[in-house]
């Protein structure tokens, strides 16, 4: 019974009033464990049942515990990763109490769909120019109402000639973070530097002599100048992804892994900080836009809450189906090349832009 009230509290289901109980509660008796029987929250808007009244859990996120406390201005709750626990905290158990607020279209969604082709939000055959169009609008409308889009990007990026267009994303104030890994930040100064990724002439697509090289000559440089930001104050670093971002205040976060070279010195290499950085960053958003990076595209996919579109593209169906399959009805997957994509949304946000597009419209 216990099962199927948490699979019926997933799906947003509530007891009758006269039934519902408050919480039930342990304390944390050891820093970073959680009490057995703790409550795992998802990515939809929780509130929890503290003397009486129903108070809405802060910092909503997947995979943490719940923790109430008492404040000035009466009862609190917040995700706290198990990390992040501390002795003495009180940590919402069992399932008592508790219930999530669901969008109706994603309880129904699987029993009202009806049947048809290149009808899932993936789909490899679907007109990516379609799908462009609408992501355009969307982070137009972001734009112009002061909102804020997160782009989460890998080194394919670079290698599939994407980055003069995300760099004129920055440039046009479509981004407002911008988090990747250690790799799209030296490939991209690479390019900026000697027009190389990963060795390979971006103009003509051929490796050039000497060309493995160009990318520890890269960390190398910036690791002189101290910093990314440090580069492009001395005119060392004149263009590029992360050139636009120093030149526009938008704050990017880098992650490291085993496998970096340098690394650069804004890669954090310390895992639990890179996680703070990217949860800090994303705070807020209204749309994320993944591009070509799974791991980071999943690990984002996991701090954030319902209600911020996400949107996945890669060549690799299988990366889309997997950040799709979170449950959130705001996922749309893209099955293309990303430089293609990139390449189609800055045409579409270009003709939208226009003026005479503009007169068009109205």
């Amino acid at each position: 019974m216990e099962s199927l009230v948490s699979q019926l509290i997933d799906l947003g289901a509530v007891s009758p009033p006269q039934e519902v109980c408050d919480i039930i509660w342990e304390t944390v008796n050891q820093d970073g464990v959680a009490p057995d029987d703790f409550y795992v929250t998802t990515i939809y808007p929780t509130e929890v049942r503290v003397n009486c009244d129903w108070v809405k859990v802060q910092n909503q996120r997947m995979d943490a515990a719940i923790v109430v406390s008492d404040t000035a201005t009466g009862s609190n709750a917040q995700c706290k990763l198990l990390r992040d626990l501390k002795a003495g905290d009180r940590v919402v158990v069992g399932i008592e109490g508790i219930r999530t607020i669901r969008k109706t279209e994603s309880r129904e969604q699987r029993n009202t769909q009806e049947f048809s082709f290149m009808g899932s939000g993936v789909s490899s055959e679907r007109r990516v120019e379609l799908v462009v169009e609408q992501i355009a609008w969307e982070i137009r409308q972001i734009r112009d109402q002061g909102g804020k889009v997160v782009v989460t990007a890998g080194p394919v990026v670079i290698h599939t000639g994407g980055a003069d267009h995300l760099s004129w994303l920055i440039r046009e104030g479509y981004v407002q973070a911008l988090l990747g890994g250690n790799a799209i930040a030296v490939h991209d100064i690479e390019q900026s530097m000697m027009g190389t990724s990963l060795g390979v002439d971006m103009k003509r697509g051929v490796s050039v002599r000497g060309g493995h090289r160009h990318h520890l000559k890269a960390i190398n440089t910036i690791r002189r100048c101290g910093s990314i930001a440090n580069a492009v104050e001395q005119g060392i670093l004149t263009k590029g992804v992360f050139y636009e971002c120093v030149q526009h205040n938008i704050p990017f976060a880098l992650a490291g892994s085993i496998r970096d070279d340098g690394p650069l010195p804004d890669t954090q290499m310390d895992l639990l900080k890179a996680q703070e950085e990217y949860a800090r960053l994303i705070e807020g958003a209204d749309l994320i836009l993944m591009l070509s990076s799974m791991l980071h595209s999943i690990g984002v996919g996991n701090m954030t809450p319902a209600g911020v579109k996400m949107v996945c593209v890669d060549i690799n169906p299988a990366v889309v189906t997997k950040l799709s399959d979170r449950g959130s009805v705001e996922s749309v997957g893209v099955v293309t090349d990303v430089g293609l994509f990139l390449s189609l949304l800055v045409q579409q946000l270009n003709q939208l832009t226009s003026p005479y597009r503009i007169a068009q419209l109205v």
